[in-house]
């Protein structure tokens, strides 16, 4: 399935190239047209129609980059995008593209004090353990400054439902907009599917092409956290994954538009499809750079709830991935019949 190739693949912010091309290589048969932007965008148009729809997905994941090595052969990161600390000692990852594997190693438990085993261990102190023994046997293996890092986790069948795999943020929503470009097409409308660049780091990729493609109304389609988890109270829980995909009504990027949000949910409900709302104002989507610019764009976010996002491992359940495709399948039918204008 494409969401398994997906998160196999690697592209932390600003190493896209990976899940470019593999995207790439299955949008070609049903584009009317495809092109690159100089921050990577990779921009699938169809149809022709008056208006214009934007559906963007981010592709990049959290990671790390290469920021030093030492004398003793380890290999000290910089985070790329948001990682909680707490999860990250024992994790293995991979160095570049050629997944050289290595081990997220600290010091260890039984050689700390006893105040350092009560408190998280922090970032700092932490390193990628390559079985090296010096900086000699790191430069031999072609590993420079800079180089990406990933976790290093494959895609994994838990049940006929529920899948495990890295990044769901966001190659949930790529496999959402891929699966939408490939099943339907709406001729009323300009269909702009954007696979976009460094959300994890600013929006930035999609604030560039909505600029550059100034369309009547976006959507942008997310995988979110999904907090429904043992001791956690309701409240908290942002989404539960197993309920159908989020509506977004205010995260910290933005307040999406308050009519695009009105007829997902009144298509939601028509239709009879299970959904949800985003219950947490914090973290971000493309949405908000999208609604910014030129005079203002109408946009929201649809989400696929996913357990332990930013992790090495989130857990998804497809019907809700499946979920999120048919509510925007609706919603582009209704722009393009004219049920819903901006």
């Amino acid at each position: 399935m494409l969401l398994e190739r997906l998160s196999n693949a690697c592209g932390v912010s600003g190493q896209e190239d990976e899940v470019r091309a593999l995207i790439k290589q299955e949008m070609a048969p049903y584009a009317d047209e495809m092109w690159s932007d100089a921050l990577g965008n990779l921009v699938v148009r169809k149809g022709d129609g008056p208006v214009k729809v934007m559906l963007d997905a981010h592709m990049d994941e959290v990671g790390f980059c290469v920021g030093a090595v030492t004398d003793e052969g380890y290999i000290k990161l910089k985070k790329v995008g948001g990682l909680d600390d707490r999860v990250l000692p024992g994790r293995e990852v991979w160095l570049t593209n050629r997944r050289i594997p290595g081990v997220l190693g600290a010091k260890a438990w039984h050689l700390c004090s006893p105040e350092e085993r009560t408190r998280s261990i922090p970032f700092a102190e932490m390193y990628v353990d390559l079985g090296c023994r010096n900086r000699q046997e790191v430069a031999a293996l072609g590993i420079e400054l800079g180089d990406p890092v990933y976790f290093a986790t494959e895609f994994e069948h838990f049940s006929d439902r529920v899948v495990k795999g890295k990044a769901f943020d966001d190659r949930a929503g790529c496999a959402v907009l891929a699966a939408i470009l490939q099943q339907y097409s709406y001729p009323g409308i300009t269909l702009y599917g954007v696979f976009s660049t460094q959300e994890e780091i600013g929006l930035r990729g999609a604030r560039v092409a909505a600029y550059n493609l100034d369309p009547d109304i976006a959507v942008a389609l997310e995988g979110t956290g999904s907090a429904n988890a043992a001791g956690v109270d309701p409240f908290d829980t942002i989404t539960n994954m197993g309920e159908g995909p989020a509506i977004s009504l205010i995260d910290a990027s933005g307040i999406p538009s308050l009519r695009l949000f009105e007829e997902l949910v009144r298509l939601a409900k028509t239709r009879e499809l299970r959904h949800q709302h985003r219950r947490l104002t914090a973290g971000g989507t493309d949405a908000g750079g999208i609604a910014l610019q030129r005079n203002g764009i109408p946009a929201c976010t649809v989400s696929v709830p996913c357990r332990y996002i930013h992790t090495n491992a989130a857990l998804l359940n497809l019907d809700d991935l499946n979920g999120a495709i048919t509510l925007v399948h609706h919603f582009l039918q209704s722009v393009e019949k004219g049920d819903f204008r901006p």
